[in-house]
């Protein structure tokens, strides 16, 4: 209950301190589109993510840090369990990263204006032809040196079962080459979504495969590539369910 109410207050603070951030943030991108980017997710992980990641109490165990290049853009896949996956990945992701999320996002008239201003993208499942303008926008956008961070399962699953990861979206990464970071993620569900609306300190545990190279696979291997990426993500969430027993 007071983790809950923390929250909220600092939500409502955070929202006026954005208020006069937002009109700093549109004068830097006049004047350097990639400068608002990178000022704008400090902002909202520094001074959003961060302090929310404490009030709810997240004890978090990060594994595989050192396997994100700091150099070059990449393509973080993951298991989708919880809210908090976004807000924990960001806090995690070495470079300029956007998210890719539901459509309905788009119309939350405060937090969607932060996701534009740090690269998220937002995905019409019921439309394909936008769903094919969206992966075309991160193609451009990881060209351009951002990462992207994709959930294939297209919705949130608790536990450790997943839904089959859709190989739509694995285009991004076989359009550029840039490697695959697969995410495997436990216990985020615990914090919120298993007893709505409280808050609840948890453990949980973030752990960063090695790069998978896709220009290295042959074409019969890149027609299973989701599968692939998903059995490393299964294997390495199982192992990690056993620690937190």
């Amino acid at each position: 209950m007071i983790r809950l109410i923390l929250i909220a207050l600092f939500l409502i603070v955070y929202f006026i301190f954005s208020i006069p951030m937002f009109l700093i943030e549109i004068i830097i991108g006049w004047i350097n589109k990639d400068a608002k980017v990178k000022s704008s997710q400090w902002i909202v992980c520094q001074l959003g993510f961060k302090p929310i990641l404490f009030i709810s109490g997240v004890h978090l165990t990060v594994r595989g840090l050192e396997n994100i290049p700091a150099d070059t853009p990449v393509l973080y896949v993951g298991n989708h369990r919880s809210y908090f996956d976004i807000i924990i990945g960001y806090t995690l992701a070495k470079n300029n990263t956007g998210f890719i999320a539901k459509k309905e996002m788009e119309k939350l008239p405060f937090i969607s204006v932060w996701m534009k201003f740090i690269n998220c993208q937002f995905l019409d499942r019921d439309d394909i032809k936008e769903g094919l303008k969206m992966v075309l926008r991160c193609i451009d956008l990881i060209k351009a040196g951002t990462s992207i961070w994709i959930f294939p399962e297209g919705t949130r699953t608790p536990g450790n079962d997943m839904l089959p990861f859709k190989e739509g979206s694995f285009k991004i990464a076989e359009k550029t080459g840039c490697p695959i970071i697969p995410v495997s993620i436990n216990n985020t569900e615990n914090i919120f979504e298993n007893h709505i609306p409280w808050v609840k300190s948890s453990r949980v545990i973030f752990e960063f495969g090695k790069p998978v190279d896709v220009k290295n696979m042959s074409r019969e291997e890149r027609k299973h590539l989701g599968a692939h990426i998903q059995g490393i993500i299964k294997e390495t969430v199982e192992k990690n369910s056993r620690e937190l027993m």
